[in-house]
């Protein structure tokens, strides 16, 4: 603390017209020394007042820590009941890409990728191309202090550096083999948020005039990557339209179970299912009373048009008949994944394991040839995923041995070509509960990586 306090005072308020920005009004004697510090830590001048606007919607959290500073610099700060409400709110994005991150490593992330795009709109990072790569935007840069090269993935709050480079050359090489015909010189056209962003900061007013759409915006995305929509509401039009089901809640009413008027295919439905939990367990029986044949797990993420394929398929019925005796074979495992391989996913061996995937490594099919011989294992037979990782997956389904090889090719066909929508990112993030977790997130893959797949 200083010897005597400084003759400034900051108050900081939210912005009239932006759902997160904050606005500092410095006052006093020493209010240029409150402006310069407050410029240290983002805010920009607009009239008399200073402004943070940011891409990650963070702002209330870096005004927070920012008054934190200017008291320990003996400037007095006031913060506004609506200010303080913000400040105090757990939030985080909805279907956000790497749920095991806790809140404060969805904050590191979002800190760098908005460190990111203060150097390009500063013109400390000067974008040389870009290119769209499957539903998000990839560039290429270079830093004007350092002459470094790096390779940039993703848009707004989930921006990262992925590879780097020695020379604009090398990195504008590995781009342009990587993203072909994609590429387009310069950088991309501003995201929805960077111009709203960019608007908070220059006016104190309404950013768009024009009424705010009824829904958000959304993109068309592969089938994959579409939003989860709502799974109920999924389960409740499955029972309407097929009459030879019909389902109960369990006693504490977190559980419907659906049961085929056969007794031998059941489905359990958890409504308070987090995160990785199993949001559905499907289970086949060769009779109402046998022991169970084969099973599958499904966590709350997983993409609506893949849902929908699951449910069709188990409506058909001839899509979930399989007997017990029949061990899995090589045809077996072709049948079941041959859209893959018609579609041109990789595949790959690696001990025990075949995989199949996309050349971006966003989606895959794994068989673990050792589970699917070991009948009574709590081993995974089939693992199908997307995500960062299959150890850091989005959604997965995980599915036992004697899963039908038809079901499963289901699945294989709208995972290769189907499509859904998604909301985009651009949109204003929707507030939910947290759900911490404790791994950090993984970066993407570097350029030099996927030039060698």
């Amino acid at each position: 603390m200083p010897d005597s306090p400084l003759d400034a005072h900051v108050r900081f308020d939210t912005h009239p017209a932006h759902s997160s920005a904050v606005i500092a009004t410095p006052t006093g004697t020493h209010r240029r020394t409150a402006q310069a510090l407050l410029a240290a830590r983002g805010f920009e001048p607009l009239d008399d007042a200073m402004v943070l606007a940011r891409i990650d919607h963070e702002e209330p959290y870096w005004a927070d820590q920012a008054a934190q500073a200017l008291n320990a610099e003996g400037i007095t700060t006031e913060i506004t009941a609506s200010l303080l409400e913000a400040i105090t709110e757990e939030w985080t994005w909805a279907n956000y890409p790497m749920p095991w991150c806790t809140r404060a490593e969805i904050r590191e992330v979002s800190n760098e990728a908005q460190k990111i795009y203060d150097d390009i709109r500063h013109g400390r990072l000067v974008i040389h191309a870009h290119a769209e790569d499957g539903w998000t935007t990839v560039a290429v840069g270079t830093y004007r202090d350092s002459g470094r090269s790096v390779y940039l993935h993703g848009e707004n709050h989930l921006r990262q550096i992925a590879d780097t480079f020695d020379s604009p050359t090398q990195a504008l090489t590995a781009f342009e083999c990587a993203h072909g015909n994609a590429l387009h010189p310069g950088p991309a056209p501003m995201t929805d948020t960077e111009r709203q962003t960019s608007q908070a900061r220059t006016s104190f007013g309404s950013p768009d005039t024009t009424p705010a759409p009824a829904v958000p915006p959304v993109e068309s995305v592969p089938a994959y990557a579409a939003d989860p929509g709502d799974h109920e509401a999924l389960l409740e039009d499955f029972l309407t339209e097929n009459g030879d089901w019909e389902k109960y809640r369990t006693w504490d009413d977190n559980t419907t179970i659906a049961n085929h008027e056969s007794l031998t295919l059941r489905a359990l439905f958890d409504h308070d299912a987090q995160s990785r939990d199993s949001k559905w367990t499907i289970a086949a029986y060769e009779t109402p009373v046998s022991e169970r044949m084969w099973h599958m797990a499904i966590t709350p993420a997983t993409p609506a048009p893949i849902l929908k394929t699951l449910l069709t398929a188990l409506a058909a019925g001839d899509a979930w008949e399989t007997a017990l005796e029949s061990p899995i074979t090589d045809k077996t495992v072709a049948q079941a994944t041959l859209p893959l391989t018609d579609a041109g996913w990789t595949c790959t061996v690696d001990g025990r394991w075949l995989r199949w995937q996309t050349q971006q490594s966003d989606v895959g099919v794994q068989f673990d040839a050792f589970a699917a011989h070991a009948p009574h294992t709590p081993l995974d037979t089939w693992t199908i995923w997307s995500g960062p990782s299959i150890d850091h997956p989005t959604w997965a389904i995980r599915a036992s041995g004697y899963t039908p090889a038809g079901l499963l090719a289901d699945l294989a066909e709208e995972l290769a070509h189907g499509t859904g929508t998604r909301q985009t990112r651009s949109g204003q993030p929707r507030r939910v509960k947290h759900i911490a977790g404790s791994t950090p997130a993984a970066p993407p893959p570097p350029l030099s990586t996927r030039l060698r797949r």
